[in-house]
């Protein structure tokens, strides 16, 4: 497979894959290239790095920044806890009753959350119930090295 950069006559750049740069070629002079944003069929190849297998520059990954993407990943479950504490509504220990109530139609349909046992919970999946973990709270700050 060859993959090319493309871009429109309006500017909008995107990706194609073909099986051969004839099929490129093809393709193009039959019109059928199309921008997926704007529809436009005058479509173009961009310049674009190869990709060369087997180089040490692609051998060796990337370096990861474990501290930020751990912060990142952090801040996203706290960004999700507290969009469930500020729009869905608490049920305490009733959870998995009121679970079962709203998807079998009993009870009002809406965000729901609460506690529940792991053989609650487990009994909940079978049922077929959507439920899913609350992320935990955030370590405070003054709790974080």
């Amino acid at each position: 497979m060859i993959r090319y950069a493309l871009a429109c006559e309006h500017g909008h750049e995107f990706e194609g894959w073909f099986g051969a740069s004839a099929d490129y070629d093809d393709q193009a002079s039959r019109g059928l290239l199309e921008c997926p944003v704007c529809a436009s069929r005058v479509v173009a190849k961009r310049i674009m790095a190869p990709a060369v297998a087997g180089t040490k520059a692609q051998k060796s990954a990337p370096a990861v920044d474990e501290t930020r993407t751990r912060a990142m990943v952090m801040e996203a479950m706290g960004q999700i806890r507290r969009h469930v504490e500020d729009n869905f509504d608490y049920v305490g220990d009733t959870f998995a009753r009121e679970a079962r109530a709203i998807h079998e139609g009993k009870s009002e349909q809406r965000g729901i959350y609460g506690e529940a046992s792991p053989t609650e919970v487990k009994a909940l999946v079978e049922e077929g119930v959507p439920v899913a973990p609350l992320p935990p709270e955030p370590p405070k700050k003054t709790e974080v090295n």
